[in-house]
Order: C-alpha cells, then sequence, then structure tokens
C-alpha cells in the first residue's frame, strides 16, 4: 500500500517483525521538493528499543553459527534483490531527500555491489598459525564482535545504512541501526530486501525515533558491542564520548571540508568542469563534496569562468522531473545555512559570480552558487558548507596552498590537479586527508576504504578494512598434551 504521493507508509522492522512502534509518536515526512507532508514515521519506545537489543543478541547467536557459505548466499540474493528494485527504491528516496532519479537509482545500484564485495570478503577474514615453542600451536583468529548499533545521516540513505549493513553482516555480526526519520522509507526498502533474501529474524533491526533518545539507550545497552556512526563532528564526538564511557570501541565517518588544490600546471578548463560535476552533485550534501576551492593565481579566470559555466548548466528542480540535474536541499535546515553562509561572505567582501539565492518556487531549492574575493575569515572557508557552495580563492605558492588546506581540524577528503608527478607524489604525502583523488574528485569505492583523519574520524569503510572494526582479533595459544 502507498500514499496519494506514491510513497509507502513507514514501519520499524524488529525480531522480524514490522511494527508501528509501542506509541503512537510519529512525526512528518517532507517531500523537500514541494514541502508537502507525504507521511509520518513512528517513533520509538523504550521498549521497542528493548525488543531490537533483545533480537539482535538472539540473532548474533543464530548468524555467526550459520555456515559462510549459507551467509554469503543470503547476502548474494540481497543484493540482487536490490538491484532489481533499484528504481523502485530510487523514486521513494527522490520523494522524501530530493536527489534526482537517475542519481537516486545510481545509488542504490552501486551499494548493491558494495554488499557483493563485503559478502565475498568476509569469506577472506583469514587468521593465522604462528610459529611457536615445540608442543604448542600458536594462532591468531578473527571473530564477529558482535551485536552493533549503526546511526546514519540522511543524505545517502541507501548507500549510507547499507555501508553499515553489508559489513555488519558479512562480518557476522548482528545489528540494529537507527536511520534517519526524514529518509527511512528508503532504509525501509533496503532491509525489505534482506528479509526477502531469508535473513534470520532478529539479525537486522531497524528503529527510527528521537535521535538523542535512541543513541542514548542503544550506546548505553550492554548488548551492542560496536557503535558505528555516520554524521556531522559534534554529533560524533558526543556519541565517541559516550562510548568510550562503557568501553565500546567505535567506527566514526564525521564531516570534512575538503579543499581542491589547481596547481600552476594543471589544465584549468578540465579541472574546473570535473570540480563543478563532485561539487553539485547532489546538492553538495555530500561530506567528500570538494568545498574549498584553492587555485593557482595564473589560472584563476580561466577556472572560474569554466566553474561559472558549469555551475549555470546545472538545471534544479523537482528529482522526479526528467532534464532536472541536481535537486532541493534536504531540509529547509540545510536552506537557512546556504543562506547564512552566503550573506556572512558578501558581507565581508565576497562577490557572487552566479547564484547565492533561492529560486522564487516551492521546495528547498538553492541556486549553484560561486563566490570570488572570499576574505580568510569568512565562514564558509572555515565551515562545512553541505550545500551548492563553491568558494574560489587564488594562491601564489604551493606552500601557501598545502597551509590553508590543512589549518583546518578537517581531514576527511581532499583534492589536486596537477600534471607533474613530483608535485602529485608531494600532494599525496602533505595533504591531511584520509582520501586523496588526482586529477578527478573521485567518490567512494567499495574496492578501497574510505574514512577521516583529525576531527573527520576515525576507522575505515569500503576496502578490505572494512570488515576491521566488526571483527575482533583473538590470540589461541594451546599446549599440547605430552
Amino acid at each position: 500500500m502507498t500514499t496519494d504521493h506514491g510513497y509507502p507508509p513507514v514501519r520499524m522492522y524488529i525480531a522480524g517483525e514490522w511494527r508501528q512502534g509501542g506509541t503512537r509518536r510519529t512525526a512528518p515526512i517532507v517531500n523537500p521538493a514541494t514541502e508537502e507532508t507525504i507521511g509520518e514515521v513512528p517513533l520509538a519506545t523504550t521498549t521497542d528499543l528493548d525488543d531490537a537489543l533483545e533480537a539482535a543478541e538472539a540473532g548474533f547467536r543464530t548468524w555467526r553459527n550459520t555456515p559462510i557459505a549459507e551467509r554469503t548466499a543470503v547476502l548474494h540474493a540481497a543484493a540482487d534483490l536490490i538491484t532489481e528494485r533499484a528504481a523502485r527504491i530510487g523514486r521513494v528516496m527522490t520523494l522524501e531527500q530530493g536527489k534526482p532519479l537517475a542519481e537516486a537509482t545510481g545509488e542504490a545500484r552501486r551499494t548493491a555491489d558494495t554488499l557483493r564485495w563485503h559478502a565475498d570478503d568476509a569469506r577472506r577474514a583469514y587468521g593465522r598459525l604462528i610459529p611457536s615453542a615445540p608442543g604448542t600451536v600458536l594462532t591468531v583468529r578473527r571473530e564477529p564482535i558482535g551485536p552493533v548499533a549503526a546511526f546514519v545521516p540522511w543524505n545517502f540513505p541507501v548507500g549510507g545504512p547499507n555501508r553499515k549493513i553489508s559489513s555488519a553482516l558479512s562480518a557476522g555480526c548482528s545489528l540494529v541501526i537507527k536511520a534517519s526519520e526524514e529518509t527511512p522509507a528508503t532504509a525501509a526498502a533496503l532491509v525489505q530486501c534482506y528479509v526477502d533474501a531469508g535473513l534470520p529474524a532478529g539479525v537486522l533491526n531497524l528503529v527510527l525515533g528521537e535521535p538523542a533518545e535512541v543513541s542514548a539507550h542503544l550506546i548505553g545497552s550492554p548488548v551492542t558491542r560496536l557503535i558505528a556512526f555516520t554524521g556531522s563532528v559534534p554529533v560524533g564526538k558526543l556519541l565517541a564520548a559516550e562510548a568510550g564511557k562503557v568501553m565500546k570501541p567505535s567506527l566514526m565517518e564525521l564531516g570534512g571540508h575538503a579543499p581542491v588544490i589547481v596547481c600552476a600546471d594543471a589544465d584549468p578548463v578540465m579541472a574546473a568542469r570535473r570540480a563543478a560535476q563532485a561539487k553539485f552533485a547532489n546538492a553538495g550534501q555530500v561530506c567528500t563534496s570538494p568545498s574549498r576551492f584553492l587555485v593557482h593565481e595564473s589560472l584563476i579566470d580561466a577556472f572560474t569562468a569554466e566553474f561559472v559555466k558549469a555551475a549555470e548548466a546545472v538545471v534544479v528542480g523537482d528529482g522526479l522531473e526528467q532534464g532536472t540535474t541536481m535537486g532541493p536541499l534536504a531540509n529547509d535546515r540545510r536552506l537557512a545555512a546556504m543562506r547564512r553562509l552566503t550573506e556572512d561572505a558578501v558581507a565581508k567582501g565576497a562577490t557572487i559570480l552566479t547564484g547565492g539565492e533561492r529560486p522564487d518556487r516551492p521546495g528547498y531549492f538553492f541556486a549553484p552558487t560561486v563566490l570570488t574575493d572570499v576574505p580568510s575569515d569568512a565562514d564558509v572557508l572555515s565551515e562545512e558548507p553541505f550545500g551548492p557552495l563553491a568558494p574560489i580563492v587564488p594562491f601564489t605558492g604551493l606552500d601557501d596552498a598545502l597551509r590553508i588546506a590543512n589549518e583546518l581540524p578537517y581531514g576527511l577528503a581532499a583534492y589536486g590537479f596537477t600534471r607533474s608527478a613530483a608535485t602529485a607524489e608531494r600532494l599525496s604525502e602533505e595533504l591531511e586527508a584520509g582520501i586523496l583523488s588526482l586529477n578527478h574528485c573521485g567518490g567512494s569505492v567499495h574496492e578501497a576504504p574510505s574514512g577521516g583523519v583529525k576531527d573527520s574520524g576515525y576507522g575505515r569503510e569500503g576496502g578490505p578494512e572494512a570488515l576491521d572494526a566488526y571483527l575482533i582479533t583473538k590470540r589461541v595459544s594451546h599446549l599440547l598434551a605430552p
């Protein structure tokens, strides 16, 4: 059953059952392209959370003892269902998050490949035999850590949850995941794929609710053994501190403020095109989005002209409308942030070359915006914009560019453009970031790790490292009987 908007009713999934929740507390779900309420999200009670934890505890015993071949078969079946239902999942995502339908459908298809990668990589979670004393067998074993509490934001409504789910389940863990209350139906559609693939009840539980209430309860519970979070730096620090109080490891993928360094020997037109494409993807609501454009002074005019051209070619509109290449911001909070950051920069001397305003239509739209003459004290140069704002700043020498790039407390992603192998190597060595792309603005890929340094978090998702947080390393020393 769906609503008149084509939006399905939202439920939580606990202990193998879809449920409304213990009370009738709900919150509205808003289509950001129209500002219309399209549904309601149930808010979990303490009883709901306890039920989910109890289910995850029992589910862990079942799942960890399931042979790896059977686990992998279920996960591959889920991946096939995600691929099969990608268009349907994408439409729900566009309704509740706003991104263009093609972008949303592509996200679903990519996350199926991520699941396949992790499921297969779990077969290679090897231990080792260590040479030791005669009569002693010394081994190292890797085992699932236990039930996981995971928390994900709204910007990638299927990719975000599935990075946590696919890693945890591949490693043999069970999971209680809290999806965003703003994009719950996409997460529910993802969970349904696992259910239909034959995942045992209790292994995966989806809860929704007030973020502070849910996180405090799940982190404090003795059932959970790992806290996995993607989101803002301030919230991540709070959750990591709460996990630390009860001696629980945590995996933190937090925000950034990615610099782009366009060196003197780079092709400014190519750099501008590739950087602009990445900047306006998902309306700039990406933690790895390029957000500070540091361009050598000899290239600044050519780069800026091409970047403005690319920004003005973006088609802003409802993600369900054909031809749209950038949808609305996800909520009114992001819209207010764009206005504030733009007004602050202009008040301090910046120039708007294009955009800078909200189109005259319903929805949380904000035009792709390019700023120049941006002073160093403008908030947009120190605060992650998480939106379609592009401040362009000239530099004279690479030392200066590296200093500016590294002076913030963030270290998630960084980008560089150069034709010189020596300069590329210097950027690789000196940029303080967990993810670096040279001569392109590459996004996350399932076969390689992603994660930050400094205030941008710790731990890695993707690649062989993705399972590390979900596995414990156990040393076993066995003295053979004489």
